[in-house]
């Protein structure tokens, strides 16, 4: 049993709170505002809780052989479960971590510390597109996006100038990752599609059954390369999870984004406002 005491601060982005996970010794849930950001468990890095934090896990696993080294860049922190996952289940593999929070990262480093060494982790408290459009060329395998102000997708990170810069940095055959929110009629999540697909030729979507037949509002995770994507290898990986997925490409997907456009950087918006009760909120 945890029985840790809930903390509660202010940071740049709202109100957060980590509260104890009374069922694992020394694990923890995020939330700021309410909305939850990351579940941590210190002595289980490679344990993830949230439904789309393991389909982000599902792409890093099938982007390299079981324990291979991977360069990989994360936009958005939180209390850092994706890298501890990848140092985890990866060791030796060399992660950058950009958060623009850097209340949370103060939060985060006191209360859910890094193992000593960094772990080949590297945290950088700033803006997530300008740290990219800064960033060295092909300097990435995995490039893992799960930024949120709040419960939105920020429009910076919506357009076809962010998803140029995204393909910029990864190598070739490198593998985009992104953690979106849409509901029917997937507006946003179609304009995603339509958005990455000028910049890399092969697509996919992990989502939930009933988040796809439009029957509520939920994650769904966009996967992109400019090479093949091992489908059938992510798709028995997310069936076969203890939260079952279904993974859209080819033909299929093709249907779902038809009629949407690309974004370009001045019609940019965040992603839709989740209904009340959607995560948790309201």
């Amino acid at each position: 049993m945890n029985d840790s005491v809930p903390v509660v601060r202010d940071v740049d982005g709202g109100t957060a709170r980590l509260m104890p996970d009374i069922d694992r010794a020394h694990a923890w849930v995020l939330t700021v505002d309410g909305a939850p950001q990351s579940y941590v468990d210190l002595d289980d890095p490679a344990y993830l809780e949230f439904e789309y934090a393991r389909r982000l896990a599902h792409v890093v696993d099938g982007a390299a052989g079981p324990g291979e080294p991977l360069d990989v860049v994360h936009l958005g922190g939180g209390g850092l479960s994706l890298p501890r996952y990848v140092a985890a289940t990866r060791p030796g593999s060399q992660q950058e971590v950009v958060e623009a929070d850097r209340g949370l990262l103060a939060l985060v480093a006191e209360h859910l510390p890094l193992p000593d060494g960094g772990a080949g982790i590297t945290v950088h408290g700033q803006d997530g597109r300008g740290w990219l459009e800064k960033a060295p060329a092909d300097c990435a395998d995995v490039l893992i996006a799960d930024v949120f102000g709040g419960s939105r997708v920020p429009a910076a990170f919506t357009s076809v100038g962010y998803a140029r810069e995204a393909a910029r940095v990864l190598r070739d055959g490198g593998i985009y990752a992104a953690n979106l929110a849409d509901g029917a009629p997937f507006d946003f999540l179609r304009s995603q599609l339509a958005t990455f697909r000028t910049e890399f030729t092969e697509l996919a979507l992990i989502a939930e059954p009933g988040v796809l037949r439009g029957r509520r509002f939920g994650n769904a995770v966009l996967v992109a390369s400019r090479r093949p994507i091992d489908t059938v290898s992510l798709a028995r990986r997310t069936a076969a999870d203890a939260f079952p997925a279904r993974v859209e490409h080819g033909a299929a997907l093709d249907r779902f984004v038809r009629g949407a456009a690309a974004v370009p950087d001045a019609d940019a918006v965040a992603s839709p406002e989740p209904p009340a009760g959607a995560f948790g909120i309201g």
